[in-house]
């Protein structure tokens, strides 16, 4: 096999790999023509990596990149990569000790952050994307055993936690979403019930959440739809407890968790608590006490120890202007609808007394008494917790709001497609894993999860054809100065 230069009618020069065989020659590849000398060096450099390929020829020089020459009239653009974000992606998995689970429940949750689809379009996407290959087969094999690794990804998450974050267990934020589905048939997990994302028709499960004080998810739980998010408390802070040997731990949560049955439960259970209080339910003599004692100025509050605990009242001017807008806006419907009875609206300050529609004046004035004035609920000494700081730690629950804002919206974990329990569950799992990434880049970083994925798409490798060689040659792009200082936050290589 020779390479051989021929002159062409042009005056250029043309190389050719030819074979000479019963003294007659063989073209076996028409590599280029050049009218320089530097052109033809660079095409000489190209025929003799097509002998090496067509050969199977070794290099006996280790150093030798065989496409270190890309001729672009000889090349085809076959597409792009981000194997830049693959990568980043895949070392914070490392870091969290996700490393040793499935490569493709890591590539799942790696697609579902930065391009979130059915699980069937993800595999073609990861190999549109990252030149990930995985089969539908593996995919319909692994999927069950999948499904168990729950415990051991929340396990591994909050090691991470512990490490990064310095988690400690003494406070946890606790609340609970609706996801629905894409169906109006119910079954034993999907069931209709109260919808967070007004989709009351549809069947739906409730995700119950736990993050740490800066908004970092440790924890979750799937219910039936049709679970009373007040019921799901209990169960799931006593696992958590359990599986992790808490001793000391306080649980902030909203109003729909307090009750005098798990109370009494986060009681027995040393368990100590920060919850919202549904001011409206209590007692005419709880609320003479608030009216009497409460000053309604900015910033003061009263604790007044209840059943419930001690039961801490704050007064807001900010707060007393909405209250009072939105009861007059009541009030004003209230009296539209008693002037023209209507059988299908039943509002807030109406009542019926006998055939006849009324203003619920006592309501009304119990409204007035309120007006300002928002409620918590504690088991917290105040030796050992003031009221400031009740108040302020849960008004930090809208870090877990932020945290099923994120699973929602940019990771887009609903609706759910799925129609059998196993695949719903798998489901909810690589969400929860991508939300923890998620999480972590948002929190190292100072930005949203949207936009460091928007900033590392600016990292694009191009795939490119030799069709002298016939191989694939990656052109990769350069990290931007700013992937660079977010990656430095991540303590990420580069």
């Amino acid at each position: 096999m020779k390479i051989r230069v021929v002159r062409t009618a042009s005056k250029a020069k043309a190389l050719q790999v030819v074979r000479y065989q019963n003294n007659k020659r063989i073209v076996l590849q028409h590599i280029g023509s050049a009218h320089t000398t530097e052109a033809l060096n660079d095409l000489m450099i190209l025929a003799e990596e097509w002998i090496k390929d067509y050969t199977r020829q070794l290099s006996i020089f280790p150093d030798e990149n065989p496409n270190r020459l890309l001729h672009l009239n000889h090349s085809t653009f076959i597409g792009i990569k981000y194997y830049f974000f693959y990568k980043q992606i895949r070392a914070i998995q490392d870091m969290i000790k996700l490393d040793d689970l499935p490569a493709l429940l890591n590539d799942l949750v790696t697609i579902r952050i930065f391009e979130p689809a059915s699980k069937l379009r993800s595999l073609e996407l990861m190999e549109q994307f990252f030149g990930i290959s995985h089969s539908r087969k593996i995919y319909y094999k692994i999927a069950p055993d999948c499904i168990n690794l729950k415990k051991i990804v929340e396990n591994k998450v909050v090691n991470f936690a512990e490490v990064h974050y310095s988690f400690n267990f003494d406070i946890l934020f606790y609340d609970v979403t609706t996801l629905y589905f894409e169906t109006f048939e119910e079954d034993e997990l999907r069931k209709n019930g109260f919808s967070k994302d007004n989709k009351s028709q549809q069947p739906q499960i409730l995700i119950a959440l736990m993050v740490s004080k800066e908004g970092f998810p440790v924890a979750y739980e799937v219910f039936s739809g049709n679970t009373f998010e007040g019921h799901t408390i209990i169960p799931v802070i006593k696992d958590f407890i359990e599986r992790n040997g808490v001793k000391d731990f306080t649980v902030v949560a909203d109003a729909a968790m307090i009750s005098s049955e798990n109370v009494e439960q986060l009681t027995k259970n040393n368990i100590n608590y920060i919850v919202g209080a549904r001011l409206g339910n209590i007692s005419t003599t709880l609320l003479k006490t608030i009216d009497k004692n409460i000053s309604r100025e900015d910033g003061k509050s009263i604790r007044i120890k209840t059943d419930n605990g001690y039961l801490i009242c704050s007064y807001s001017s900010v707060r007393y202007r909405k209250d009072k807008y939105e009861m007059e806006k009541q009030i004003e419907k209230a009296k539209q609808v008693i002037a023209k009875p209507s059988k299908s609206k039943k509002l807030k300050f109406t009542q019926t007394k006998g055939q006849e529609i009324e203003l619920n004046e006592v309501l009304i004035e119990k409204t007035q008494k309120l007006l300002g004035i928002k409620g918590y609920y504690t088991n917290l000494e105040e030796s050992i917790a003031d009221n400031k700081t009740i108040i302020d730690r849960y008004h930090e629950l809208y870090k877990i709001e932020q945290a099923f804002r994120i699973s929602k919206n940019d990771l887009q974990t609903r609706p759910i497609f799925h129609f059998k329990e196993e695949p719903i569950k798998l489901h909810i799992l690589i969400c929860f894993m991508a939300l923890v990434i998620s999480k972590h880049i948002e929190l190292k970083t100072g930005i949203s999860i949207r936009k460091f994925i928007d900033e590392s798409k600016k990292i694009v490798d191009g795939d490119i054809l030799n069709h002298i060689t016939q191989k694939i040659v990656t052109i990769k792009a350069q990290p931007t100065q700013k992937i660079k200082e977010l990656i430095a936050k991540l303590e990420l290589p580069h």
